[in-house]
């Protein structure tokens, strides 16, 4: 074999390392924009998009009820947890029961963290994983505050989870695998560390038909959620391939409603939308 044959694959994997890093830190530093706001609008790109409206309570609270919490759920969690930044509620198909542990995907400032414990209880546990220090340094501070004891956020990426093997009941995540440059390779974590049994539950944007190239080359529209989604045919795959069984991607058609605002000038309801995303991970015989 010569020597360019050998080493041609390996300069192919570099770029494609060096493409990875390059659009995790466009993700990490738009999110740190997000976390370090403090009730002005976090200039993140685009407005009202899954990448932070702003730090404003009232503002959130009307983007969250949007998108399916309630006031309660908005009232049981400490301030400054609530950052605006889902497209769903992945808790309303997670079906939490005392005594589970949970994983969150991208726990941003715990929103969704809190709300879980509070389901699985002072016996169950919730562990976050965001990669962006600014995000887990204020998911910290809320849980604090909230005297969250059942809580902890570690620092990690979601494609190389800092959890050991078996250890969740249930993965939930919020509009962030999406963001994802390996998509396959997340929920190939994910399994590693559901135990058997166990199941994934996700709200995230996905794509209903291919996205034109200026949108997935559009940094700006890759950290507001949508220039980074997969099809649904994709995912399916995806999902199958990492092991995971009674596969259902469920799209809301409603949730159109609330994504045209985050860049009208792309029209991007023609092209993505928020689901749901549910799978098992098989049971030991």
């Amino acid at each position: 074999m010569s020597k360019s044959s050998c080493c041609a694959p390996e300069a192919e994997n570099s770029n494609s390392h060096q493409e990875h890093d390059g659009h995790r830190q466009n993700v990490r530093d738009a999110y740190a924009k997000v976390a370090q706001a403090s009730n002005e609008a976090a200039d993140c790109g685009i407005a009202s998009s899954c990448c932070g409206v702003s730090d404003d309570d009232a503002i959130n609270t009307l983007i969250s009820t949007r998108i399916g919490y309630s006031e309660d759920d908005l009232a049981a969690v400490p301030t400054g947890a609530d950052m605006g930044l889902g497209c769903g509620n992945p808790r309303a198909i997670a079906s939490l029961k005392p005594g589970e542990v949970v994983v969150d995907l991208g726990s941003g400032g715990g929103f969704d963290c809190f709300l879980a414990a509070h389901e699985v209880g002072q016996s169950g546990k919730v562990i976050g994983i965001d990669m962006t220090p600014d995000m887990l340094s204020k998911a910290r501070t809320n849980a604090e505050q909230g005297k969250f004891n059942n809580v902890e956020f570690r620092l990690g990426e979601i494609e190389n989870l800092p959890v050991a093997d078996n250890t969740a009941d249930v993965i939930i995540s919020n509009c962030v695998i999406n963001l994802s440059p390996n998509k396959a390779q997340v929920f190939k974590d994910a399994f590693r560390i559901l135990k058997p049994g166990g199941r994934l539950a996700i709200s995230d944007v996905v794509a209903t038909v291919e996205l034109p190239a200026e949108m997935k080359n559009d940094p700006a529209l890759i950290a507001g959620c949508m220039g980074n989604a997969s099809l649904i045919g994709a995912l399916e795959t995806m999902l199958k391939e990492s092991g995971f069984e009674c596969v259902r991607i469920e799209p809301k058609d409603e949730s159109k409603e609330f994504i045209q605002d985050w860049a009208p000038e792309h029209n991007v309801t023609d092209y993505v939308v928020s689901a749901s995303i549910e799978g098992v991970k098989p049971s030991l015989s």
